[in-house]
């Protein structure tokens, strides 16, 4: 190490203290399509071991760029259990020594922590020396299980409290009544000494596979009812750990309860942390949580509240523990956020959460490379968001107290990050376990990031003006979005038409005709002057010309108002089946118009957008808005079985929609195993009907049945929505799937109008700009937060619309509201007077008054602008205001 550390020290300081841009990055593909990896470890070659959570340990060669199975280990991996935890010996080069945390299969419901050799690359299942078992409630939930090693050759290992949640509300889960389920009291394990689970352990392994006790841990060997193993307790789900390898340091991400309301009588909403622990402590689960809040000791027998627990003395009277009742002092977190916009960290954003917490960097431990990190990153600690898919480095001062966060690179895709580590070369490698859980997900795999801070390689990016029609089909081809991250390099370009050389051009924009139908895989190359190169590739189907699909309307195309008619027209025409009446039946139009008193996602839309009948693609959407996605997937089993499965389950019970719906509303278990499926009493039934249509629709006796069809012509009646429904959504869909030609496949295609509530909260905006939406819990306020901010909302048709009226709170700022079309300088459609306090009517009572815009009139949809000016400024506590934005007619 001392060798290592003179050599590093040598390089030259080209690591600069400067940020580095963005682009100095790269993040490099080794692997795809692995079946739930867990974590990693990088080998000094380069080689990753990994594992997976339904046994297998496996290990990446960069030779072959292929992984291969070296060891396998029967699991129980139902709920959160399997194959959980990895790590190397720190002296692997020499023992080859592996220690894995699992849940083997069996009566006996425990995990285990053994340790392993390889032999010539493969585990020798007979030198297993277990080393510590520990019991487990199988069925729900939180199993932890990260191994980390220190500088000192001491091993970590995390585990979860061994709890469910659902049984308390997602509050605390602290019912003591008797008779009841073990797992429903965390004080057995969280809060409980003489309990491992809930804890962060820390042990010294030995040569024979035995461990002893290093010292400094919380409770000395030998102190009555105590676990000396136990390094932090107070833990819920501390799913992903690291050491500070020059400190010492521990970090964690714990994983907190769902409760989405702080609760008068129960305590906090649900939290994520990231945990710091400088020695050894108590950290509050389930008695605390986030920076010290306190939950309330909740009688369930008698449904009521006695009194709020102490940080500074925490007990536990709990019948189910086995250990102290007087508890350590509680450790606040480093980092806290919830579902909602964090008022403390606002950077995190919001949404599903599962925190996780990652290496820090020390670039002295590293050799001289190209690739390892700058020295910008030296001490940072690098968390990240399993849910929010985003990497942030967190910048500590000399007593390793929080100075400042930053999203590391924030335009780069993360697909559910699950262990991060920095290779032997001071690259980060990033093992992402992809969409679903529980899941074999082709996002899922090992990546590779590098810094670079000489020649980088290009990117390259092919286009083609169209990839489907008829022969002769004429294609321009563009690499003019290729570009190369060095200033003053230049790019030379090779395109291959037909996939085997016989068709070429080193032209930037070729123009390429197809003579002959088939289907073509056409790459283009591009090099910098260094000879580095990178590909792209575009799919091009000759022989069948896509459908046309039209929809006349004559009325306004993004919104609606109250009990209007609106007449409609459609056209279909291709150029193989003919037109209506004449090679294409009407029958084979589908045409469907409904009403979503939720609402509709256009992301989900486009997502669906293979999907000809309506009702799966409007259903597609529920399902995701609803939060369903998280536990089911359409084909895979997650957490829950797949809506294919249950459709086929279902599809000959004459009552399955009620069922079905009724189980929804409900919850309930049993069905598809033990795994309890939460109620879901919050949504409208409305939505839950058409929910369960859409997966009942998928069972195979249903697919390719088409829903029954309107009129290609008539008249349509608004007359669905109540008038205090502003979220709803009324969608007409046009669309036809042609006959395939040529022996090209039939191409479907689709016409939508998605119309809107004229009345728009200003929050529900598609890109803000020096705007933000207010961080209150579902608030849906906009603050302009400086000049020239805005807020845009994407293809608006103005179509008779006259005038914008806008519901505003100055907020003692002054400022003025320009309306512009097609871009921040584009046509300016309206311009507000100087608005301010001033203005508020006189006796008006309410935070909130409306100002009107009239508009110029547009001919064809386009985005909206709205831009706020201002000469006087705005600042941090008094942003100027937008609530709603109101398209009127008159």
């Amino acid at each position: 190490m001392i060798a290592l550390l003179f050599w590093a020290c040598q390089e030259p300081e080209r690591f600069v203290t400067e940020k580095p841009e963005e682009t100095r990055f790269t993040k490099i593909t080794l692997i795809e399509k692995l079946d739930e990896p867990m974590e990693l470890e990088v080998l000094a070659d380069g080689r990753v071991l990994f594992i997976e959570r339904k046994g297998k340990i496996r290990m990446y060669e960069p030779e072959t760029g292929t992984a291969k199975d070296i060891g396998f280990i029967d699991v129980f991996y139902e709920s959160e259990d399997g194959l959980l935890g990895l790590a190397k010996d720190p002296d692997f080069e020499k023992n080859q020594w592996i220690y894995l945390y699992y849940s083997p299969v069996g009566d006996n419901h425990i995990n285990r922590l053994s340790r392993f050799t390889l032999l010539n690359d493969q585990v020798d299942m007979e030198s297993e020396k277990v080393m510590l078992e520990i019991p487990q409630f199988r069925g729900c939930c939180h199993s932890g299980g990260s191994i980390e090693f220190d500088s000192e050759g001491n091993l970590y290992l995390s585990l979860g409290d061994d709890s469910t949640p659902f049984e308390s509300d997602n509050y605390n889960p602290i019912d003591e009544r008797a008779g009841r389920p073990e797992n429903v009291d965390a004080q057995r394990s969280s809060a409980n000494s003489n309990d491992l689970r809930g804890a962060i352990l820390r042990i010294t392994p030995q040569a024979d596979g035995t461990y002893t006790i290093p010292k400094g841990n919380l409770f000395p060997e030998g102190t009555p009812k105590t676990r000396p193993e136990i390094y932090v307790m107070g833990n819920r789900n501390p799913f992903r750990i690291s050491v500070d390898p020059m400190n010492g340091n521990l970090y964690w991400g714990e994983v907190g309860p769902d409760a989405h309301q702080d609760s008068l009588g129960r305590g906090p909403r649900g939290y994520d942390e990231i945990n710091q622990a400088k020695g050894p402590g108590f950290f509050g689960w389930p008695y605390l949580i986030a920076d010290n809040r306190p939950y309330w000791h909740y009688d369930f027998e008698k449904q009521e509240s006695n009194y709020e627990y102490d940080a500074k003395k925490p007990v536990n009277y709990s019948p189910n523990n086995t250990g102290l009742n007087e508890l350590p002092p509680a450790q606040p977190a480093f980092i806290w956020y919830p579902y909602a916009a964090s008022d403390t960290f606002p950077q995190l954003r919001e949404g599903g959460r599962n925190a996780m917490a990652g290496p820090v960097y020390y670039p002295d431990l590293f050799p001289k490379t190209e690739v390892k990190f700058p020295r910008y990153y030296e001490g940072k600690l690098f968390i990240y968001d399993w849910m929010r898919n985003w990497i942030f480095t967190v910048t500590m001062d000399e007593n390793h107290n929080l100075v400042s966060m930053e999203e590391f690179m924030p335009s780069t895709v993360f697909d559910k990050p699950m262990d991060m580590q920095f290779g032997p070369d001071g690259s980060l490698y990033i093992l992402e376990y992809g969409t679903y859980w529980s899941a074999q997900n082709d996002d899922s795999g090992i990546y590779k990031i590098e810094f670079s801070a000489g020649n980088r390689k290009p990117i390259a990016k092919a286009k083609a003006d169209k990839t489907q029609g008829a022969a002769p089909m004429n294609v321009q081809f563009s690499a003019s979005e290729s570009f190369d991250f060095d200033e003053n390099d230049v790019l030379t370009y090779e395109w291959d038409f037909s996939g085997d050389g016989s068709m070429t051009s080193a032209e930037e924009n070729p123009l390429f005709t197809y003579e002959k139908p088939g289907t073509y895989q056409a790459t283009l190359k591009v090099r910098d002057l260094e000879g580095l190169e990178a590909s792209a590739s575009i799919e091009i189907r000759v022989g069948n010309e896509p459908p046309q699909v039209a929809i006349e309307w004559p009325e306004n195309r993004s919104f609606y108002w109250d009990n209007a008619q609106v007449s409609y027209e459609v056209s279909v025409q291709d150029k193989e089946d003919g037109i209506l009446g004449e090679g294409i039946e009407e029958e084979n139009v589908q045409v469907n118009f409904m009403y979503l008193p939720e609402g509709f996602d256009r992301v989900e839309a486009s997502m669906g957008h293979q999907q000809e009948d309506p009702v799966q693609v409007i259903g597609m959407n529920l399902t995701a808005k609803s939060g369903c996605k998280a536990c089911h997937a359409v084909s895979e089993a997650s957490v829950g079985p797949s809506y294919k499965e249950v459709a086929k389950m279902y599809e000959d019970r004459a009552d399955a929609s009620v069922y079905l719906k009724e189980k929804i509303i409900n919850g309930g278990s049993g069905v598809w195993g033990e795994r309890l499926m939460p109620a879901h009493a919050h949504l409208e039934e409305g939505v839950i009907v058409q929910m369960v249509d859409y997966v009942l629709s998928l069972s195979p006796n249903a697919q390719g049945k088409k829903g029954k069809s309107m009129p290609l012509k008539g008249k349509l009646d608004f007359d669905a929505h109540s008038k205090q429904e502003t979220n709803g959504t009324y969608i007409f869909t046009a669309s036809y799937r042609d006959k395939g030609a040529n022996e090209i496949d039939p191409i479907f295609r689709r016409q939508q109008l998605v119309l809107r509530n004229p009345l728009m909260p200003a929050a529900n905006a598609d890109e803000f700009q020096g705007a933000a939406k207010a961080n209150h819990q579902n608030s849906r306020l906009v603050k302009f937060t400086e000049d020239n901010s805005f807020i845009m909302f994407e293809n608006i048709d103005l179509k008779d619309i006259h005038k914008l009226v806008l519901s505003i709170d100055p907020n003692r700022k002054s400022g003025w509201i320009e309306v512009r079309s097609g871009g921040e300088s584009g046509e300016l459609l309206g311009k507000s007077e100087v608005l301010s306090n001033d203005l508020r009517p006189k006796n008006h009572k309410g935070k909130w008054f409306d100002v009107e815009i009239a508009l110029r009139q547009t001919e064809n949809p386009d985005d909206l602008y709205l831009i706020f000016r201002t000469e006087t400024g705005v600042d941090i506590w008094n942003s100027f205001l937008l609530n709603t934005v109101y398209f009127a007619q008159k």
